[in-house]
């Protein structure tokens, strides 16, 4: 009896330990069972009590009647699949005749609090099939990213979702996207691990930082060309406009339009270009965008109009030349002028910070999604790095970067120095090596990052 309680007592301790310390193997070895018990247990009364229920049908009725038998109840949804994953549970649910997918997405909140899970959404899969995916903890308070993740081309995985999935930024899918968010919001967190991701992958970085370069240019050995001032800015991007105009000259030579040649095979962009040919896709990060578009006088007027007119055109232009951007900032309304708003429509990818007011959070996702911009205004201030993101089709999800160091960022540009290709038209922008960091610094040298 003394060593089946001393055995009880150290699974107790354990588990408590693994919940303070690592909730994501507290999860797998203790919370996944309980979790998946409780949601099988009390399922039909849940279901019941949410009004995801349906009355039974007529035949079944009329043939409980003849058989003298009790009336059937209402049915849940019917569950094809649970399955446990390191943050949660995902259930896979068959809908009855009538039931439609917003059902389940309304009653989510009430689904968390029956389960007595963290969080609950849910995504149409096809007709009549949802997914419900249910959080076992807080995965945003301490953000652990998955050993593996998917490795495509042109796309990286740079938060976690509080759903417990990884949030891949995929240009592929979503050429342009805009970052907003207030100072010491977790903007250049997220950045950094942006730029951490495509440092490995074959793609050439220009980045414009009219902060005097003190967010990219640590990290500039990775860079094709780098601008850190308003002036510098109009001169790379009007020659990225020139590579772009190239791009296309070289696309269309190649497009091998002839008879035999299946459609699928005309080439219309650089990923239809053999390897050979193919040019290297080109990712712009902006940071500080209002430091393009303000002016103080008639020639930085000028000037301003100029930008503008070179991003917006890479924007409209730019995805099938494989030029992609990347544009951060802390407003990004109408009244930095005009053409602002156009570029603005052309950002599929939205991802707003800590805001401070409302109308900020209206700049990112007024005209795709009300709902994110309440999500938005309400993210805490003492938690930098947590981030509304969706895109143009309404759906948006919370998520929060890890934490990427300085330190680490620069170590991994070094490290991938070699793949930064030389572009001919960016030749003049290309930064200094004297200027940068020569080597890798252990990071035991610098503070410890925190997650």
């Amino acid at each position: 009896m003394t060593a089946l309680t001393v055995a009880l007592l150290l699974v107790v301790t354990s588990a408590l330990i693994l919940r303070w310390r690592r909730p994501a193997w507290y999860w797998l070895a203790f919370g996944a069972a309980f979790a998946a018990l409780r949601v099988l247990v009390r399922y039909t009364s849940v279901m019941d009590a949410c009004g995801l229920t349906v009355p039974p049908s007529r035949w079944r009725l009329a043939v409980a009647r003849v058989a003298n038998r009790p009336v059937p109840e209402s049915r849940a949804p019917r569950i094809l699949r649970i399955r446990p994953t390191r943050t949660g549970l995902v259930l896979r649910l068959k809908l009855r005749p009538g039931q439609d997918a917003f059902d389940v997405s309304a009653a989510t909140d009430r689904l968390r609090h029956s389960f007595s899970m963290y969080g609950v959404t849910s995504r149409e899969l096809r007709s009549g099939v949802v997914e419900v995916r249910m959080t076992g903890y807080d995965v945003l308070k301490r953000v652990q990213m998955p050993a593996k993740t998917d490795h495509e081309p042109m796309r990286v995985p740079v938060a976690l979702r509080e759903d417990g999935a990884v949030h891949y930024r995929d240009y592929r899918a979503v050429p342009h996207g805009l970052t907003l968010g207030a100072t010491e919001s977790g903007k250049s967190v997220y950045q950094r691990n942006l730029v951490a991701g495509l440092a490995p992958m074959n793609v050439a970085l220009v980045g414009i930082d009219c902060k005097q370069g003190v967010e990219l240019f640590p990290l500039a050995r990775r860079f094709s060309a780098l601008a850190d001032n308003p002036d510098t800015a109009l001169d790379l991007l009007e020659a990225l406009v020139t590579h772009m105009e190239g791009v296309y000259q070289l696309i269309r030579a190649e497009q091998r339009i002839t008879v035999n040649v299946p459609d699928a095979e005309i080439a219309a962009d650089i990923w239809d270009l053999p390897d050979h040919l193919r040019p290297v896709p080109v990712v712009v990060l902006v940071d500080e965008v209002a430091e393009l578009a303000l002016y103080a006088s008639k020639d930085e007027e000028k000037r301003r109009d100029r930008i503008i007119t070179a991003l917006v055109r890479l924007a409209q232009l730019g995805r099938a030349a494989g030029i992609y951007l990347e544009i951060c900032g802390q407003r990004f309304g109408s009244e930095l002028g005009k053409g602002i708003t156009m570029l603005r429509a052309q950002l599929t990818g939205r991802t707003a910070h800590r805001v401070n007011d409302e109308s900020s959070a209206n700049m990112a996702f007024g005209d795709i999604s009300p709902d994110a911009v309440l999500a938005a205004i309400q993210i805490p201030t003492d938690a930098p790095g947590i981030a509304v993101t969706g895109d143009s089709s309404g759906g948006w999800a919370r998520i929060r970067a890890p934490h990427t160091s300085l330190r680490e960022a620069v170590n991994l540009c070094n490290k991938h120095a070699d793949r930064t290709p030389d572009l001919p038209a960016l030749a003049a922008f290309r930064p200094a090596t004297a200027a940068l960091p020569s080597d890798r610094v252990p990071l035991s040298k610098t503070a410890p990052a925190t997650a």
